[in-house]
């Protein structure tokens, strides 16, 4: 959907890189995956600019350092999604790349404190760490590559929680 303005190339280029959040904290999840599979760690490419951005932020706050996710996400939200300034497109993919990473930590969440001590380990949870995995790096890289086109990426039921929190 391309009908709510022009989208500019730089536009485009910040769209996609809100994405590499994404795809960092869907890093967590390819544990399994990777170590099988080591070609998979092509995909965690756009990641590694994050990584050291979190770690550098680590190491200055000390132990508030561990929240810089957490940081990210309130900077994110607050500096671009709410600001009017800043087009449409920009605002909508940042906050689409926010619930994706929302959705992963949620899913990290149920998976470590519910999921893992019921169930101890085992190809259930290897299949389920496999699944956010791929969900998480499909969802970031359709939208990726939406965005370099210019389009707005339409996931189910994100994409519309996204629209509704951005506003015109």
């Amino acid at each position: 959907m391309t009908w709510r303005g022009s989208i500019t190339i730089s536009d485009r280029i910040f769209s996609t890189l809100v994405y590499c959040f994404a795809i960092f904290d869907t890093a967590y999840f390819g544990t399994y995956l990777v170590q099988q599979f080591p070609a998979f760690n092509f995909l965690l490419l756009p990641a590694i600019p994050v990584g050291l951005t979190y770690n550098l932020v680590s190491s200055l706050l000390g132990p508030l350092g561990r929240f810089g996710s957490f940081l990210v996400f309130i900077i994110l939200f607050a500096a671009v999604v709410r600001n009017d300034r800043i087009s449409h497109f920009i605002r909508y993919n940042a906050m689409q790349s926010i619930l994706i990473g929302i959705l992963l930590a949620l899913g990290g969440i149920i998976m470590q404190f519910v999921l893992m001590p019921a169930l101890r380990g085992g190809i259930i949870i290897e299949t389920l760490f496999n699944v956010l995995f791929l969900g998480g790096l499909a969802a970031s890289y359709f939208s990726m590559i939406q965005s370099i086109l210019g389009r707005y990426a339409e996931i189910p039921t994100i994409s519309e929680a996204a629209y509704s929190q951005v506003r015109w």
